[in-house]
C-alpha cells in the first residue's frame, strides 16, 4: 500500500485552499441591553416605553414581508417539521441560477428558540406605568429569505420578527469562486460544494485567495436593504442599525484524486496508520446504518467498502478539524471554526479578525495533513535512538531519557501521537488530562512540567512564542510514531503470544509462536545429543 504522503503528492490532479461555509450573524447594537429597548421606543415616538410598542412593530413587519412575496410573486410556505430545508429550496435555486438575475426565490417559515425581549409591567399608575424588559428564550416563527446572488451564488438569510430583530445569514467561498470564475471566462467543473477541475488552476487559487471581509460584507448589507426590515432609515439615522458578527467560518483544503482508488487508498492508509496511536478517540468512522451485535461481516478499516464513509475528526474547544471523502474522489480537509474566541479572535466581522481566522484555519489544515503524512516514519538511526532514550545535554542543559518501555514515556509518545493537540497546542492542563487515564496511577501537574521540559530539551516540541503552550515539531512526531507503533503493534502482541506458549490450552499462535516454538525444540535436541542436559 502507498504511504499517505505519497499518494496526496503523486496522485492529486487538483488542489484548491478556500473558504468554505460563512455563517454571519447581524445583531443591532443599540438594542442589547434594557436601557437601549426603552431608549429605542422613546424615539419611535411612544411616550411610555410599552411593550405594545414593540408589538406595533412586530405587526407591521410580518404585513411587509408578506406584501413583499406578494409583489414579487414568491413563493412562502412553512417548512415541514423535520423535512430537509435545502433539498425543499434546492429546485427554486437552480430556476434562478439559470437566470444569473439576483433575486429572492423562496421564503421559508419554521418556529424556532431565540433569546428576545420580554416586557412587564413593575409599578407606577394607570396613566404612567413603569415597564421592565427581560430577555427571555422565545419559541417564534423565523421567516428564511432564500436568494440568488449573480455575485455569491446561493444564500439566505433569516430574520426574526422580536426585538432584537437579530438575522443570521449564510453564503459560500466555493459558490463565490464559481460566479467569479464564469465571470473571467475561466472554464471548470463543479464539484459538490467546490472545484473538481479548472483549466487554469494558478487563477482559481488566486481569485479564492482574494475573498474577503469586505466582499462578504457586501453581500450583507446589499441584501439586507432590499429586504424588509423592522428598522427604518430614521432608526438607522439614529444609531439603530445592524452590524455584523462571525457565527462560523469553514476553511478547506480539497485535493482531487486522479482516480476515486486513490482516494480511498489515502484513507485506508490514513486511518491504519493512526487508528491505534494514544488512543485514539479522535479517530471515527461514520456509518450510515447501525451495526449490530449480529451484522453480518468485519467492520474495520482495511475493509471499507459501501455503506461506510470514513472521516478522520478532531474536536478543540467548540470547534474542529476533520478530513472526509468528497463525491468519492477528492479529500477535503475541513476546519470548522464555531467560536472565534477559540483562537483569541474577536467576533466582529471585519478585515483584522477575517485575516487572523484565515491564517488560522489555513495553519491548521496544514498541521492536520503534515501529522497525517508522518504516520508511517522510517526507524531512526543509532545516534538519534541513543539520543531519545538516554540521558543527554541540549545547549547545555540536561535532558532525562525518554526510556522505552517506561509506561509513564510510553505514555507520553502515545499523546504526542495523536491529533488533539494540533489545533490549540499543548499545555500543562491538557497533558495531565491525556495522560491520566493511560496510567493506573495519578499524574500530577508538577510531573507534566517535568516531562515537558524534557521533551522540549528532546526537540520534540517546542514553545510558542509569547505563551505556556506548545507544538509538536516534526522530528517529534516521527519519534513519537515510531515508539508508539513498535510497542503497540510488535512489542505487546509479541511478548503477548511468547507468554501464550507457557499455558496448557496454548493456542496454535502466529508464525512468530510456531518460529519460536520451534528454535525451542531444536536448541533441546542440541543440548540433549551434546550431553549437557540433565
Amino acid at each position: 500500500m502507498a504511504s499517505v504522503s505519497a499518494l496526496l503528492a503523486k496522485h492529486t490532479a487538483f488542489r484548491l485552499s478556500c473558504v468554505d461555509r460563512i455563517f454571519a450573524q447581524g445583531y443591532v447594537p443599540g438594542l442589547q441591553t434594557e436601557g437601549m429597548v426603552v431608549r429605542f421606543l422613546l424615539h419611535r415616538g411612544y411616550p411610555i416605553p410599552s411593550p405594545a410598542g414593540l408589538g406595533v412593530i412586530h405587526e407591521r413587519l410580518i404585513a411587509d414581508i408578506h406584501d413583499y412575496a406578494a409583489a414579487h410573486d414568491i413563493a412562502m410556505e412553512h417548512f415541514p417539521r423535520r423535512a430537509c430545508k435545502e433539498d425543499i429550496v434546492a429546485p427554486y435555486l437552480r430556476a434562478a441560477a439559470e437566470t444569473g438575475r439576483d433575486s429572492v426565490v423562496y421564503i421559508g417559515i419554521a418556529q424556532e428558540r431565540v433569546s428576545g425581549w420580554r416586557g412587564f409591567r413593575r409599578g407606577g399608575s394607570d396613566r404612567h406605568p413603569h415597564f421592565c424588559y427581560r430577555r427571555q428564550a422565545l419559541w417564534v416563527n423565523h421567516y428564511y429569505f432564500y436568494v440568488w446572488d449573480r455575485r455569491f451564488g446561493p444564500g439566505f438569510f433569516k430574520l426574526c420578527p422580536y426585538a432584537p430583530y437579530p438575522v443570521w445569514a449564510w453564503c459560500n467561498g466555493h459558490e463565490w469562486l464559481k460566479q467569479q470564475l464564469i465571470a473571467a471566462g475561466v472554464a471548470f467543473r463543479a464539484l459538490d460544494n467546490g472545484i473538481r477541475d479548472c483549466a487554469e488552476p494558478r487563477a482559481a487559487q488566486h481569485l479564492a485567495d482574494t475573498l474577503d471581509a469586505g466582499h462578504v460584507r457586501g453581500f450583507l448589507n446589499r441584501w439586507l436593504s432590499r429586504l424588509p426590515s423592522p428598522l427604518t432609515g430614521a432608526d438607522q439615522a439614529a444609531g439603530f442599525g445592524y452590524d455584523w458578527s462571525i457565527r462560523q467560518i469553514e476553511f478547506s483544503d480539497t485535493a482531487v484524486f486522479d482516480q476515486p482508488a486513490n482516494g480511498r487508498a489515502w484513507f485506508d492508509a490514513a486511518i491504519k496508520e493512526h487508528l491505534d496511536l494514544g488512543r485514539p478517540e479522535k479517530v471515527t468512522l461514520v456509518v450510515d446504518r447501525r451495526i449490530m451485535p449480529n451484522t453480518p461481516g468485519r467492520f474495520a478499516t482495511q475493509v471499507i467498502t459501501r455503506d461506510i464513509d470514513p472521516t478522520i475528526q478532531i474536536h478543540y474547544k467548540s470547534s474542529k478539524v476533520k478530513a472526509y471523502l468528497k463525491d468519492g474522489r477528492a479529500l477535503r480537509v475541513e476546519t470548522t471554526i464555531n467560536n472565534p474566541r477559540d483562537f483569541g479572535v474577536r467576533k466582529p466581522l471585519t478585515v483584522e479578525n477575517w485575516t487572523a481566522l484565515r491564517q488560522a484555519g489555513t495553519a491548521v489544515n496544514t498541521r492536520f495533513l503534515d501529522a497525517v503524512g508522518r504516520g508511517a516514519p522510517p526507524p531512526p538511526d543509532v545516534t538519534t535512538l541513543q539520543q531519545v532514550v538516554l540521558p543527554s545535554t541540549h545547549e547545555g542543559l540536561r535532558a532525562p531519557g525518554l526510556r522505552f518501555g517506561d509506561p509513564r514515556v510510553m505514555a507520553l509518545l502515545a499523546t504526542l501521537a495523536t491529533f488533539g493537540h494540533l489545533i490549540g497546542g499543548l499545555t500543562n492542563a491538557t497533558l495531565v488530562a491525556a495522560m491520566q487515564p493511560q496510567l493506573d496511577h495519578p499524574y500530577t501537574r508538577q510531573q507534566a512540567t517535568y516531562d515537558l521540559r524534557r521533551l522540549r530539551r528532546k526537540g520534540l516540541i517546542e514553545r510558542l512564542p509569547g505563551h505556556n503552550r506548545y507544538r509538536i515539531t516534526p522530528y517529534g512526531r516521527q519519534i513519537a510514531c515510531f515508539f508508539t507503533k513498535l510497542s503497540a503493534r510488535v512489542v505487546v502482541p509479541t511478548l503477548t503470544d511468547l507468554d501464550q506458549l507457557s499455558a496448557p490450552d496454548r493456542p496454535a499462535g502466529r508464525p512468530l509462536s510456531r518460529a519460536w516454538r520451534y528454535y525451542e525444540r531444536t536448541l533441546t535436541e542440541l543440548l540433549t545429543t551434546a550431553g549437557l542436559t540433565t
